[in-house]
């Protein structure tokens, strides 16, 4: 997902009218810009830049939506669409499965060695973006027994 790719849905969001969806795709927008500020890079914002914020910004809505009260309904609702939108525009993530495949294909060298630590840095390199860190590591530790 680029920046453009963002500004552009929040326009199309803007002129269907949708106040939550602009509100959210505003709300990633402002993020994308300030990591790209962060990191020194104003104009030329990379993707992987954008769905590394994208990422963040999912599992920051995920926390919300686990830690939100029950009886807070109204607050539970927001917290769904806000998540559901943000989803839409991660792009998809490996399941354990796959990433087993993977580990086992590529690295089964590493592997045989059962350091954790070690296969952890070194497949987060490749990883970083396209699975989430939590299922790589249960899919090493499941490698590793």
């Amino acid at each position: 997902m680029t920046l453009q790719e963002l500004q552009k849905d929040m326009i199309a969001a803007m002129k269907a009218k949708d106040k939550v969806r602009k509100d959210v795709i505003s709300s990633l927008i402002a993020a994308v810009k300030k990591y790209g500020i962060d990191n020194g890079v104003r104009n030329d914002i990379t993707e992987e830049m954008t769905d590394s914020v994208l990422l963040k910004e999912l599992k920051t809505a995920k926390e919300q939506l686990d830690t939100c009260p029950a009886e807070r309904t109204d607050l539970l609702e927001t917290y769904k669409t806000n998540y559901g939108i943000i989803q839409e525009y991660v792009p998809a993530q490996l399941s354990e499965e796959e990433i087993i495949a993977l580990l086992t294909e590529k690295y089964s060298e590493l592997i045989a060695t059962k350091n954790k630590g070690m296969i952890m840095k070194t497949v987060m390199a490749e990883l970083k973006g396209k699975a989430d860190g939590k299922v790589i590591s249960e899919a090493v530790a499941k490698l590793c027994k």
